[in-house]
């Protein structure tokens, strides 16, 4: 595995693994269970908002459970203040993954008070639960005729070039997918670059703030391997 981009909500990695396998992962994401809001209920709104687009917005702030291990948090909102209110003023047991997500705005003399219990959840449940999102495609290697050289350092000045004969080829197995830009500048020159499927693949895991990146990718595979335990079980019982 070659990293090829890491953050504090994002890495991106060169991986030599079957796409099939790469998808059941994908797909295993939303059967991590991690903390959302509930129930909410709303003592006063006097925000330009109905009481149920502030608790779809509230619903869908990512949070993370604080230290002391309680398994439905409380979490209370209440602000008189002219201007924007955002997560951070949500006050508990449990926090906003980000502080400055805007949930209503409110005039001089307006208030918003709610409180919400939490959940523990999924995301086969409902998305407010999905801790973020894995996506992938394969490497490609893309061959075309030697005069396009300069065009390409110069669009893709990152890009590793190779020179094969009076051909050259570039790698795409960076962070970003440079396949298409590299067609449009041969079909410029009324060219046809030669693309050749790599078995290994890019992945990119995001995060929504809840747990890292990394922890999504491997408690992924964690939730996938249990599944295929309980098939494995079952068929040698029958």
């Amino acid at each position: 595995m070659k990293i090829i981009e890491k953050n504090e909500n994002k890495i991106v990695f060169e991986a030599d693994i079957k796409d099939v396998l790469a998808n059941a992962i994908r797909r295993y994401v939303n059967h991590i269970p991690t903390l959302a809001v509930d129930e909410i209920e709303i003592s006063k709104n006097d925000s330009p908002l109905y009481d149920e687009m502030i608790a779809n917005r509230i619903g869908l702030i990512p949070l993370k459970a604080d230290k002391s291990g309680k398994k439905e948090p409380k979490i209370k909102l209440n602000v008189s203040k002219e201007g924007m209110v955002y997560s951070e003023e949500m006050k508990g047991e449990a926090k906003p993954s980000y502080d400055r997500i805007p949930i209503t705005y409110l005039n001089k003399e307006q208030e918003l008070e709610l409180e919400a219990s939490t959940k523990i959840g999924t995301g086969i449940e409902h998305s407010k639960f999905s801790p973020g999102m894995i996506f992938y495609r394969n490497v490609s290697e893309i061959s075309m005729d030697k005069k396009m050289k300069e065009k390409i350092k110069a669009m893709i000045p990152n890009s590793e070039i190779k020179e094969k004969g009076n051909k050259i080829s570039v790698l795409d197995n960076g962070k970003k997918e440079i396949v298409d830009l590299c067609e449009s500048i041969c079909n410029e020159d009324g060219e046809k670059p030669e693309i050749e499927i790599k078995d290994e693949l890019i992945i990119t895991v995001e995060s929504f703030g809840q747990i890292s990146p990394e922890e999504i990718f491997k408690k992924s595979i964690e939730e996938l391997e249990k599944d295929l335990s309980e098939i494995s079980k079952k068929m040698e019982k029958d």
